[in-house]
């Protein structure tokens, strides 16, 4: 059975429009340094697992599309690149701290499923979401997700 997942990102920098353009050769969800957030990719994420991607610090705010995990145990290139702001000194290429997952474009949600109607919804009072967690990954309980879909 697949898992769901909410991975958040600022669409001036990566879009659910950047990730259709792309295709099926996917990308992968390079920069995340939290470590509970990069836990989960490392250990909980799946090959199948469906993802909402959920635009965030912009005008529109919420789920604006869907992608597929295409393949899992990734290691984050930026985490080795000096000039990049996601670089991490510590990380090694024999003990890379950075693992994340590649995702393909499924579909986009339209009209985008806003922050504000997903917390007006009573049945997703209890999602990690609308409880003000900061994290870049969240995992969706298939009910949430049915809802959101359904919005």
């Amino acid at each position: 059975m697949s898992n769901y997942w909410l991975f958040k990102t600022e669409p001036d920098e990566f879009s659910i429009d950047d990730l259709k353009k792309i295709g099926d050769t996917g990308e992968i969800w390079d920069g995340i340094r939290n470590y509970q957030a990069r836990n989960f990719l490392r250990d909980q994420v799946a090959v199948g697992d469906l993802v909402f991607i959920y635009h965030s610090s912009c005008k529109n705010v919420g789920v604006a599309g869907i992608a597929e995990v295409i393949e899992t145990n990734v290691v984050d290139p930026t985490q080795f690149h000096g000039e990049s702001k996601y670089f991490d000194g510590k990380s090694t290429l024999e003990s890379p701290r950075w693992i994340t997952v590649k995702v393909k474009y499924v579909e986009h949600v339209v009209p985008l499923v806003s922050l504000s109607a997903i917390k007006a919804n009573p049945l997703l009072s209890d999602m990690s979401l609308v409880k003000r967690s900061r994290l870049s990954i969240h995992p969706v309980e298939p009910e949430h997700w049915q809802v959101i879909r359904t919005m």
